[in-house]
């Protein structure tokens, strides 16, 4: 897939929720119950803008689920992603879901299909299948976080997030690979003093900096900070919150995103650090993509290593509970989960991890069975990392709404040129979670 296509679809997701719910689901007061024809097909409605997992769905169908494609054949419909919302909840009222679909922009649409009965008991169909185990511990970890405890989706994409870095300029500059925020802002000090830029970011797009206090606050608070705030127990506007809103103001007080952060889009970060005209790069794994092209990486793959986000100072978090996502989710309908959609399911759950990585690169919550040869070492290290991470956590604005996201989006670039305080930037997202 073209990297810009990636790209589209990742800003949707890291703004989670940018879209609004703003229909409500009323035909999914039922149960669920009653029933409904065998379905003809194993019908998949994917948004236009995901090709890879179509793609793979149709490779697999013609290689090692070509007895389930036999049964139940391949159907794959799209829609544009904008449109998801509405076509699921026409849809659902009509009780006409398919067998598979891309799950809603924003985790409360699913979990208002999955109160009507519309969505399958993915937990209890995969562990009946004897297939639960072929899902990282970390993608179910991630996928309950953001569905209320319960697995309401499969791991078709699965991305964590941290500090890129630029393993020559750190040995030209002597600086080990930070493991405090203490020792990062040192590495920070000692770039910036020999007229190297130490962080790339978009401040045009906000979430690379909001993400940069999400990594503070679950290491000095520990893994529910956010989730404090979700259930009304904390906010933004408590002095430890406010703290982490500090530290990140204090990295652009002092010149460490270059100049005019706030103009900087995506690509623009991207090749700032792929150039060499940055030292560091917060980031999701998704960026691998970037590293893998020599077009766009002129300071070679091999160059490129990848750290977690550092530990506070006498802090509650570990630094193995790395920020993570699933993409756009992928569910399952609950009236077509018969036999053979069980046997579809199973399939996917056993080879898609393989197929995903090997043809396009792509890094899911699906185990890889089949040996695959990493695209870079950066890329073995990030997958590596996936498999042995046993708990995870989400981002700023996972639970935010649709108002305090775009807030905090768009304020970010003021908390760090020093427009916005960190007390107002706080005041100013807290606001708008508790007028949602």
């Amino acid at each position: 897939m073209p990297h810009r296509t990636i790209r589209a679809r990742r800003f949707a997701l890291a703004s989670a929720g940018v879209l609004s719910l703003a229909l409500v689901v009323t035909a999914c007061g039922g149960s669920g119950g009653g029933t409904s024809a065998a379905p003809k097909d194993f019908t998949y409605l994917s948004v236009t803008e995901n090709t890879t997992t179509r793609t793979a769905l149709t490779t697999l169908s013609k290689s090692a689920c070509k007895t389930e494609n036999a049964a139940l054949p391949l159907k794959v419909e799209t829609i544009p992603q904008a449109q998801l919302d509405q076509k699921l909840q026409l849809l659902a009222g009509q009780d006409a879901l398919p067998s598979m679909f891309a799950a809603g922009n924003a985790p409360a649409l699913t979990k208002q299909l999955a109160k009507g009965g519309k969505v399958a008991d993915i937990e209890m169909e995969l562990e009946r299948l004897g297939v639960l185990d072929q899902l990282e511990p970390a993608a179910v970890s991630t996928i309950k976080a953001l569905y209320g405890g319960k697995l309401m989706a499969l791991p078709y994409e699965y991305n964590i997030e941290g500090i890129f870095y630029n393993k020559k300029l750190f040995q030209e500059n002597g600086i080990a690979v930070p493991g405090t925020w203490d020792e990062l802002l040192a590495a920070a000090e000692k770039l910036n003093a020999k007229g190297i830029q130490p962080f790339s970011a978009s401040g045009a797009q906000g979430w690379p900096l909001t993400r940069l206090i999400s990594g503070y606050l679950y290491r000095s608070l520990g893994p529910d900070a956010l989730d404090k705030v979700d259930a009304g127990t904390a906010q933004l506007t408590d002095p430890e919150y406010v703290k982490a809103a500090e530290e990140v103001a204090a990295l652009g007080k002092k010149g460490y995103f270059g100049k005019g952060v706030g103009s900087i889009d995506y690509d623009t970060a991207m090749n700032q650090f792929l150039t060499g005209k940055s030292g560091m790069f917060y980031m999701g794994s998704w960026a691998l993509a970037n590293i893998a092209d020599p077009k766009q990486n002129k300071i070679g793959a091999e160059n490129v290593g990848f750290m977690p986000f550092p530990a506070v100072k006498g802090g509650k978090g570990s630094i193995d509970q790395y920020p993570s996502n699933i993409g756009l989710a992928v569910t399952l309908g609950s009236k077509t989960f018969d036999d053979k959609t069980g046997a579809w399911v199973s399939c996917i759950a056993k080879n898609f991890g393989s197929t995903a990585l090997k043809d396009h690169g792509t890094i899911t919550g699906f185990k890889v069975n089949t040996p695959v040869k990493d695209s870079s070492e950066v890329a073995g290290t990030v997958r590596k990392t996936i498999s042995s991470s046993k708990q995870n956590v989400l981002w700023f604005e996972a639970l935010f709404s649709t108002k305090a996201t775009t807030l905090s989006n768009t304020s970010a670039p003021g908390l760090v040129n020093g427009s916005i305080s960190p007390q107002k930037f706080m005041e100013t997202v807290q606001a708008a979670l508790g007028s949602q």
